[in-house]
C-alpha cells in the first residue's frame, strides 16, 4: 500500500501523522510525507508593493521551514517501523498534493482538517476539502481531538 501523507506542522497534520503512525500495515506498506511551499503570489493589487515583498519574505521563511516539518514526521513515522521517504513541494497546496499523489502512484492519501468554519473556510479555502473533491486515490481526513469537540 502507498500512503502520501501532507503536512503543514499544524497540530491537525501531526495528528494525521500519529494516526498513520498507530496503525498496522501490510509488510510492503510506504508512505510519502510531503509538505507545500505555497508559492503563489496574493491576487489582490498593491500599488506599494508592500504585499509582494511581504510574500517573498515569508516563502523564504516557509523554503526554510518545510524540511523540518517532513523530517519530524518521518522521524515519527520509522520509529513505527514503517518505511518512508519525504518531499518538500512547491505551489497551490491542494493541487500539487493532487499531482504528487497521482505521480507517486498513491493507494491512500491522508491530510489533517483545521476544522475551519464557514467563513474562514471561504476567505482561506480548505485544502482538505479540495484533496478529498479532486484526488483520483482514496482521501482520509484527519480531524484534530480538539476540533471534533466543538460539533
Amino acid at each position: 500500500m502507498r500512503i502520501l501523507v501532507a503536512v503543514d506542522g499544524s497540530p491537525c497534520s501531526e495528528a494525521a501523522v500519529r494516526s498513520i503512525a498507530q496503525r498496522p500495515w501490510p509488510a510492503d506498506s510506504e508512505v510519502e510525507v510531503v509538505t507545500v511551499v505555497h508559492t503563489n503570489m496574493p491576487t489582490i493589487p498593491d500599488p506599494t508593493l508592500t504585499g509582494v515583498a511581504m510574500h517573498w519574505t515569508a516563502l523564504e521563511e516557509d523554503r526554510q521551514r518545510a524540511p523540518e516539518r517532513v523530517r519530524n514526521a518521518e522521524e515519527q513515522l520509522r520509529s513505527a517501523g514503517i518505511s518512508v521517504t519525504g518531499a518538500v513541494l512547491e505551489g497551490h497546496p491542494a493541487d500539487a498534493i493532487i499531482e504528487e499523489a497521482d505521480r507517486w502512484n498513491a493507494d491512500l492519501l491522508v491530510v489533517g482538517s483545521h476544522g475551519y468554519g464557514a467563513v474562514k473556510r471561504l476567505v482561506l479555502g480548505s485544502v482538505s476539502q479540495r484533496v478529498a473533491s479532486h484526488a483520483h486515490c482514496s482521501v482520509e481526513i484527519v480531524r484534530c481531538p480538539h476540533l471534533a469537540d466543538q460539533d
